[in-house]
């Protein structure tokens, strides 16, 4: 067991993964000093305030099925400021509603029976068929849905969401975020109303309920933020990192500006949650040339949101809505509304947010804000979801590299950074930039968690996070009637490093 009074943690990123590697050092009594390059905590996970309206950078649920995630947050917010929401979310495709998940009689009345009949043909023909070497996205899908449903249904919002063909999207994806589902077991989900179907399985579905705190999910991790303050550890704001030092695979210390400042910051450990490719970049000396063209290998998808202020009390019932139709640019709509009511100060009003997928530098992400606020006002008149003579003010918020791709080479590239970087004794990477993997939050944390019981000793697998063959949404309908007990599932992931 390593001497806690010699350890000295220092943290990057002050996103889930960071503050909750962070407070759980505080709770082992070991000090950490966090830095974070933006002037606000929680990355992805914040919450932007406008004007007292409050919104959320791509809607973010508090559901889990780790113990320990679960825990953490109801440690942190306490039970008053957790809602409790049932989710209601719908694919908009062909100006028509469908609800996700499926509901067989609204599948059917929306598609048509013709239409539906040629889909279930199209299933029936993949699974006679299949697409052998299902490397990509795309045969992933069709192989499971029928290349009829997947061009629907998947492929358009796909493309929208990545930037770049299905085709040329990594089978992982899908495998992490859709793995458990098919059209036989959505349909059966749709229709059998008891718990066990003639086999006497469970049945499964995706959860219709989950949680979220009073103010969004950046209240959170702005309380994590004071709380470890309050316990010591040191939260370096607007500071970032410009070089990492390193000796015989040994992270010795990091070079940080902070307002024109340059600073060096040493550690006896090391947390990282900044981007694979950016941690590369700024080892010094560097890395071997192979591992540099690894890392710029990885890509990242950017995003922004246009967030619009309606004058009306009501719009929609719907969480989010998922834009299906090529005829507009945003991809998804958030009405911020319905996942809180204190995100709205005017109960006589709603706000929404539209939801772009872009590239740092392409024509959207360069738009000027005023531009942005116009084309999303005039794509929710054109979807037919607001007058715009009712929209009254929005504002625009860019999140870079907030999601990492999954493209055609990107598991290989991974695979030559992590073999470099496992030499690294006390170097840990987590979240979800910090390992190129499409974590959610808690997954994110967990992480975390991991890395801090690996820093006191133990030897726990971090990259097995995320990795086990249940579907993270998928419930059993009894487990969906008792939250807790879906989070007592995984009371902390067993895998270790033998």
């Amino acid at each position: 067991m390593p001497d806690k009074s010699k350890k000295n943690v220092v943290i990057i990123g002050a996103g889930p993964a960071g503050l909750t590697a962070a407070y759980q050092l505080c709770k082992e009594k070991v000090p950490s000093v966090v830095l974070e390059k933006d002037n606000v905590v929680g990355g992805i996970s914040r919450t932007v305030n406008y004007k007292g309206y409050l919104f959320d950078i791509g809607g973010h649920r508090f559901f889990t099925k780790v113990k320990a995630v679960d825990e953490m947050w109801r440690e942190v917010l306490g039970e008053k400021k957790f809602l409790r929401r049932s989710r209601l979310s719908r694919i908009y495709y062909n100006r028509k509603f469908f609800f996700y998940p499926l509901k067989a009689t609204n599948a059917l009345l929306g598609l048509g029976i013709f239409n539906s009949f040629l889909l279930l043909c199209s299933y029936m023909k993949a699974q006679v068929l299949p697409t052998k070497n299902e490397s990509t996205f795309e045969d992933w899908v069709s192989n499971r849905f029928g290349k009829r449903l997947f061009n629907t249904f998947f492929k358009t919002y796909t493309e929208k969401v990545w930037g770049i063909p299905c085709s040329e999207i990594s089978a992982d994806w899908a495998a992490q975020r859709i793995k458990g589902l098919s059209l036989l077991s959505t349909i059966k989900n749709a229709i059998l109303a008891s718990q066990k179907d003639n086999d006497g399985e469970v049945i499964k579905t995706l959860i219709d309920a989950f949680d979220y705190p009073e103010k969004g999910p950046g209240q959170m991790w702005e309380m994590v933020a004071d709380k470890i303050q309050a316990r010591g550890s040191t939260l370096k704001m607007e500071s970032c990192v410009e070089k990492i030092e390193w000796k015989t695979n040994r992270i010795t210390a990091l070079e940080i500006g902070t307002n024109g400042n340059r600073e060096l910051v040493p550690g006896s450990d090391f947390i990282s949650s900044m981007p694979i490719r950016e941690l590369v970049r700024k080892m010094s000396p560097k890395p071997p040339k192979d591992v540099i063209r690894a890392a710029e290998l990885l890509a990242y998808r950017d995003f922004l949101t246009v967030s619009l202020i309606i004058n009306q009390a009501d719009l929609f019932k719907d969480n989010w809505i998922y834009i299906h139709d090529s005829a507009v640019k945003v991809g998804r709509i958030q009405n911020f509304k319905n996942w809180s009511p204190e995100m709205v100060p005017d109960p006589n009003k709603t706000c929404l947010g539209l939801e772009y997928f872009c590239f740092k530098g392409d024509g959207l992400w360069n738009t000027p804000d005023d531009e942005l606020i116009e084309l999303a006002s005039n794509e929710l008149e054109t979807l037919g979801l607001v007058k715009k003579k009712d929209i009254e003010d929005g504002a625009v918020v860019r999140m870079p590299k907030a999601y990492p791709v999954y493209d055609s080479v990107y598991a290989e590239a991974l695979e030559t950074i992590k073999s470099f970087l496992a030499d690294f004794k006390n170097l840990y990477l987590v979240g979800r930039n910090g390992m190129h993997k499409y974590n959610n939050q808690d997954h994110s944390m967990l992480t975390a968690m991991l890395a801090v019981k690996n820093i006191l000793g133990a030897n726990y697998d971090i990259w097995s996070v995320n990795e086990d063959k249940e579907y993270h949404e998928e419930v059993t309908r009894a487990e969906e009637s008792d939250a807790r007990n879906v989070a007592a599932t995984q009371p902390l992931v067993p895998k270790r490093i033998v």
